[in-house]
């Protein structure tokens, strides 16, 4: 298995295992073990306990892992004949009474590993991400006990009523349509082929909504050197008519622009401009934030302000343990680190990584902590983020990205931010881990322009080809800030778009508005770039501004119809061009998933 999945698979397991209460066990374990005079004696204690009576049941624990397959078939067919709840509260319960008991029966000894496995069988079975707790499992369950639960589970994805499947529908039903890529690794790289089986068939029947009028689809394209590559594209489900919303969306992440951060003319969470007489400020912010509602406020201290740049504990009190005050003072002294260095180079994409990487902590954290009534309703500000039973990443990684580089000193001080605020969770920030996702906010972003954007952007002081881009039709320089938009990220570019971006209620929230006439079923395209002609350019250099623009912001082409058409009229402005390849990835998982067994790309009626 790649070293992409494997990444993806630690960055979301260790957001479960760090702060989501299901795992947390494992976690307050690892941390009073290093933290606790106390605990690490009793420890010892135990350790003597168990090395006493080694010699003893070594026999037994190497006999306990040679189960028989009819014992096993047996064990699992009882296990799923066993009803199950049905109620998310039900389910919590449940799975928290099974890896309970599990525990405690794994203590008594490998005699008892079979039962344990069961226990920690049924709780997988209510489980909504498998795969996720699988790995989990690897991490924290005896060896022996993993290998039954291991063997339990390649039975059952083998069997034809397969039972481990997200939500408690039967894996076989989720192998009939192999369309979407798995939400997770495997739990080894010798299972690699059990679990490449565990596509997810229904991502794309969910996602988008259908009440956002519009559908993903995938077709061939062209790859900028004479042949194709498969991509997806965002189509319209009706009719429109010019001017017609075809849909809102609200970004899961926002940065705003560096300088109107300093200034505190906008809000940090919504980026509506904003008075600073009565602006809201949080205490003890070190990005000084400054809101223009108490609901702002509040979503953005529970999404990821308060986890980057606050004083109050990161995850629930039950959770999180006590902070000394030189642990708080570390904490403040990383957070203003970071800071210094974000605002120094005053570009979004570090921060927008930091902001995703803590939404996906808050995320889990309001999922599995009872209770969390509060951070729930400050997370669910983007409904399109919750589509069914998909996590955050489950629509990040189905994103194309491109190649970056993810600097030492940039990745060290996010991850002492992290591991300052809760151990273990820079687990988050590996090089390969924080490359791609800088890369998904490079390509995907959006450049947030109200009224026609600002005429007061600081100008960049380095090559034009290291300026940092968003999408917008105005102009990365108009901008005030960034935002990520999970539907919007699967719309083309067009030097001729279908559609434009409009944020017209003077924030952050995304119009998309139709610019033509459109069918059910077009295409929708935008335009990442400034495309008009500007005073005292000609169209020839109108259309090669543009298309580096282009090349140097997302690594491609254009050749869409404007452009085709414009090449036509002045054909020795073609000459002058270099060929470009499309340099926009897939993560391997994606890919392999998409071109199936015989790597051919599905094209749309029309256009073979």
């Amino acid at each position: 298995m790649s070293s992409d999945n494997s990444s993806r698979t630690v960055l979301t397991v260790a957001t479960i295992s760090v702060i989501g209460g299901l795992a947390a066990y494992a976690v307050y374990f690892d941390y009073k073990r290093r933290n606790d005079v106390s605990f690490r004696k009793q420890l010892r204690k135990e350790k003597k306990k168990v090395d006493k009576s080694a010699a003893q049941t070594k026999q037994a624990q190497s006999s306990a892992g040679e189960v028989k397959p009819e014992e096993l078939r047996m064990v699992l067919e009882a296990v799923k004949s066993e009803e199950v709840p049905s109620s998310p509260e039900e389910k919590e319960q449940y799975f928290m009474a099974q890896v309970g008991m599990g525990e405690q029966i794994c203590a008594q000894g490998p005699e008892h590993h079979l039962q344990a496995a069961m226990c920690f069988y049924r709780a997988l079975r209510v489980y909504p991400s498998p795969v996720e707790l699988i790995v989990i499992y690897q991490k924290t369950v005896p060896e022996a006990v993993f290998k039954i639960i291991m063997e339990m589970t390649n039975l059952d994805v083998s069997s034809p009523s397969s039972s481990v499947g997200r939500a408690g529908r039967p894996l076989a039903e989720e192998d009939e349509i192999d369309t979407s890529p798995v939400r997770g690794g495997p739990p080894s790289e010798a299972s690699s082929q059990e679990w490449d089986k565990l596509t997810d068939p229904g991502y794309y029947q969910v996602f988008p909504p259908k009440s956002m009028n519009v559908k993903v689809e995938t077709v061939d394209v062209p790859d900028g050197t004479g042949k194709t590559m498969r991509k997806k594209i965002l189509t319209v489900l009706k009719d429109f008519k010019a001017g017609d919303v075809i849909y809102k969306e609200h970004p899961v992440i926002t940065v705003l622009d560096f300088d109107l951060q300093a200034k505190g003319t906008h809000c940090t969470h919504c980026l509506r401009e904003t008075e600073p007489v009565v602006a809201i400020k949080s205490q003890n912010d070190k990005l000084q934030a400054v809101y223009c509602s108490v609901e702002c406020q509040v979503r953005s201290k529970a999404q990821s302000q308060n986890l980057l740049f606050g004083s109050e504990p990161a995850i629930p009190i039950a959770l999180a343990p006590d902070m000394s005050p030189e642990a708080q003072a570390d904490r403040e002294s990383a957070q203003i680190a970071f800071v210094n260095d974000i605002t120094h180079k005053a570009k979004a994409g570090p921060l927008l990584v930091a902001r995703f990487i803590s939404r996906q902590v808050a995320g889990e954290t309001a999922k599995m902590v009872p209770g969390g009534i509060v951070a729930r309703d400050a997370l669910s500000d983007c409904p399109e983020a919750e589509s069914g039973d998909y996590t955050l990443y489950d629509h990040l990684e189905r994103l194309r990205y491109l190649e970056c580089e993810a600097p030492e000193d940039e990745m060290k001080l996010l991850s002492d931010v992290l591991s300052t605020a809760v151990p273990g969770l820079e687990a988050f920030v590996t090089s390969e881990r924080q490359a791609t996702l800088l890369g998904k906010m490079a390509y995907n972003s959006f450049g947030i322009c109200i009224d026609g954007g600002r005429d007061n952007k600081p100008a960049a002081d380095e090559r034009p080809e290291d300026v940092e881009k968003t999408r917008t039709p105005y102009g990365t320089s108009k901008q005030i800030g960034t935002g990520m938009y999970l539907v919007a990220a699967y719309a083309s570019h067009s030097c001729a778009p279908s559609a434009r971006p409009s944020f017209s209620n003077g924030n952050a929230e995304l119009h998309l508005v139709a610019s033509r006439d459109l069918k059910a079923g077009d295409e929708i395209t935008v335009s990442y770039v400034d495309c008009t002609q500007h005073p005292g350019e000609s169209a020839v250099d109108a259309r090669r501004r543009r298309r580096m623009e282009l090349a140097r912001g997302w690594r491609f082409a254009c050749a869409c119809s404007r452009c085709t058409e414009e090449a036509a009229e002045n054909p020795e402005s073609v000459s002058e061009e270099f060929l470009q390849r499309d340099e926009s990835k897939v993560e391997e998982t994606v890919q392999r998933v998409e071109e199936g067994p015989e790597g051919v790309a599905t094209v749309r009626e029309g256009e073979a």
